[in-house]
């Protein structure tokens, strides 16, 4: 999807790709407890623990508004105006048919209406908002981190240390902290640090093809150990008191960084048709991220019980495969006729440094 910069780049597109089909597969593999199966043949535990998609998305909005933004100013108001017009229509149209569906139910609405206001801070709201939460509050801190990044060099690293740190503690004096890792900035804050930094150092990440391909199979070998365990629901319960998840969101955001940047600045990516159709995906994917919780348990459901058994997890990830370009045409609906119309209305965030020399030329005169 093209920025209101004018700057659009198709990799990080595939990448949005990837990262909505590992989360509509996470999603598809629940019935019959799928997800909870034995672990899959190496490297399949990625999709077993598809969760982790949320992690690949955010990583990227770290890596790619470092790149938006490299050598220039941000406007802050209109940056955050930019976000809510990119963000909000589709929330705001998945919590209110959500709200009519509960209404109609017979729910307390007041219950859940208050789990909606308090989604601005708390993981609460419907459909995987909970994530837009957790970028909203990045969005708050993106000032405080550039100013830091741009006062000392290692001032983002001493930052995510900070964060691992924080998390250590409200293990020791919680019991358990996954709940924190994995729905709130005190965890996620590790993937958007890391997506800015492999952006900041991505000429050491440049060719560097065996050395980014030996972490992939590294973090895959990671998630096939992490799955042997139990996974994100029986480690050896939900939430789990194992301290893997400490350090979970940051071997995340280290593996998905890298991936990331040697991925954008490595290839000459293609403009052909699959090329093309992949990007689409990815453009689509934040309309497909909220409205895919509405029928991927109904389409993996009518498969399990009227088609074949998907308690089997191999046939249940191939499945999710060919069940996910259902999303595409949703996807392509939801983007065309309610972002677009927003997305026209985004004003310019960002604007070109001067030069030193020019800018004390232009205070002379003045």
């Amino acid at each position: 999807m093209k920025s209101s910069t004018g700057q659009y780049y198709i990799g990080l597109d595939h990448v949005r790709a990837v990262a909505i089909f590992i989360v509509y597969t996470w999603h598809f593999i629940h019935v019959g407890n799928g997800h909870q199966a034995l672990p899959p043949i190496f490297p399949f535990s990625i999709l077993m623990e598809g969760h982790t998609g949320v992690g690949l998305f955010m990583v990227l909005s770290g890596y790619l508004f470092a790149k938006i933004l490299d050598g220039r100013q941000i406007l802050y108001r209109q940056f955050l105006w930019n976000r809510v017009l990119r963000l909000a229509p589709i929330l705001m149209l998945v919590i209110a048919i959500i709200g009519i569906r509960e209404f109609a139910a017979g729910r307390d609405m007041f219950f859940w209406g208050k789990s909606i206001l308090e989604g601005l801070i708390k993981p609460t709201l419907p459909n995987g908002g909970w994530s837009i939460t957790v970028e909203f509050h990045f969005y708050l801190l993106l000032p405080l981190l550039l100013f830091l990044g741009k006062k000392w060099k290692y001032a983002l690293i001493m930052v995510l240390m900070a964060a691992v740190a924080l998390r250590i503690i409200l293990y020791q004096e919680l019991g358990q902290i996954q709940t924190l890792s994995y729905w709130t900035i005190i965890g996620r804050v590790d993937q958007f640090i890391l997506g800015i930094l492999c952006f900041r150092f991505r000429k050491a990440i440049l060719g560097k093809h065996l050395w980014v391909i030996l972490v992939l199979v590294l973090f895959a070998l990671f998630y096939r150990y992490f799955d042997s365990l139990g996974g994100f629901y029986m480690n050896p319960s939900y939430p789990s008191p194992s301290p893997i998840w400490i350090y979970m969101p940051t071997i995340e955001g280290l593996a998905y960084a890298l991936s990331i940047a040697w991925y954008d600045i490595s290839f000459s990516h293609s403009k052909g048709k699959i090329s093309r159709f992949i990007a689409l995906i990815g453009t689509y994917s934040y309309s497909i991220y909220l409205f895919h919780f509405f029928i991927v348990f109904q389409i993996s459901d009518f498969i399990h019980t009227r088609l074949v058994d998907l308690s089997n997890s191999y046939l249940a990830m191939g499945f999710s495969f060919l069940t996910f370009f259902v999303m595409v045409p949703i996807g392509y609906l939801s983007y065309t006729f309610i972002e677009t119309p927003f997305l026209k209305l985004r004003t310019k965030y960002v604007t070109e440094k001067k030069p030193p020399a020019l800018h004390h030329l232009q205070k002379n005169v003045r």
